[in-house]
């Protein structure tokens, strides 16, 4: 029997009054990584911003129902404890807080929202040891402030490396890839891939090809100009490398 992690209904979303995601349907099971591409402005960074309960996009139809529960109805810093993970396409800085005592207090959040004992100093830091090996992240940046200084790349490693101690049920990686070199970007997948269970899922954002090279969805959805208008296997990736998407305006004046 599947697992439903993720299910979108008919779920349009609007920005300053317009409409920019125009009837999104979308199910997701546990074990599942499912990829989403489309052009700049289809909706994608939209979507993710939606599902985590961003408040400057306002859902104006459609439900969102997450391990069965009403997503929408969930407060942001609920849908994260709850299990929902975003990698951010830009990674902000934190001056001043630590990434220990940042991660330990995310950590601690969760684990209470679950019922579950706090983990302790010692344990944490043996944690952050394992997840930090994990993702190939030096310890010199885990002892600095929140991505301060860090590179591009460092600052999506760091991404990874706080998906690796949050353990979410679903992660969203939005446009991940941009601006990695190939190096970053095997080291960033690669992190993703040991990640992956029976139990969670991830949604892969990307406008590239290349990143499904590192990590293998079963699913690959194209979103355009708000919905999505293709759903097939990971050769469709491929196809639109190939043709681009200009190709798909038929298939949306089709529907």
């Amino acid at each position: 029997m599947e697992n439903i992690l993720l299910e979108i209904k008919n779920l349009h979303a609007s920005i300053d009054g317009k409409e920019i995601l125009k009837g999104i349907d979308l199910t997701v099971n546990a074990g599942e990584v499912h990829a989403i591409m489309g052009p700049n402005g289809s909706g994608k960074s939209t979507l993710s911003s939606v599902l985590v309960g961003n408040p400057a996009f306002t859902v104006t139809e459609g439900t969102v129902t997450y391990k069965g529960a009403d997503l929408l109805a969930m407060a942001p810093e609920d849908r994260s404890r709850a299990g929902i993970f975003l990698s951010f396409q830009y990674p902000v800085e934190i001056p001043g807080v630590s990434m220990v005592n940042f991660m330990r207090a995310a950590v601690n959040a969760h684990r209470e929202y679950r019922g579950e004992e706090l983990v302790s100093a010692t344990n944490f830091l043996k944690m952050m040891r394992e997840k930090r090996e994990l993702v190939e992240m030096d310890s010199k940046l885990t002892g600095r402030s929140v991505n301060e200084g860090f590179s591009g790349g460092e600052k999506k490693r760091n991404e990874i490396f706080q998906m690796a101690m949050l353990n979410p049920s679903l992660s969203i990686l939005d446009e991940t890839d941009s601006g990695l070199d190939i190096d970053a970007l095997r080291i960033v997948a690669n992190g993703v891939n040991k990640l992956k269970t029976s139990e969670n899922a991830t949604i892969v954002i990307t406008h590239y090809q290349r990143l499904l090279d590192y990590i293998k969805p079963d699913v690959v959805h194209v979103l355009y100009k708000g919905r999505i208008v293709k759903t097939a296997g990971p050769e469709l990736a491929l196809e639109l490398e190939q043709k681009g998407y200009d190709w798909l305006k038929e298939e949306r004046d089709g529907l």
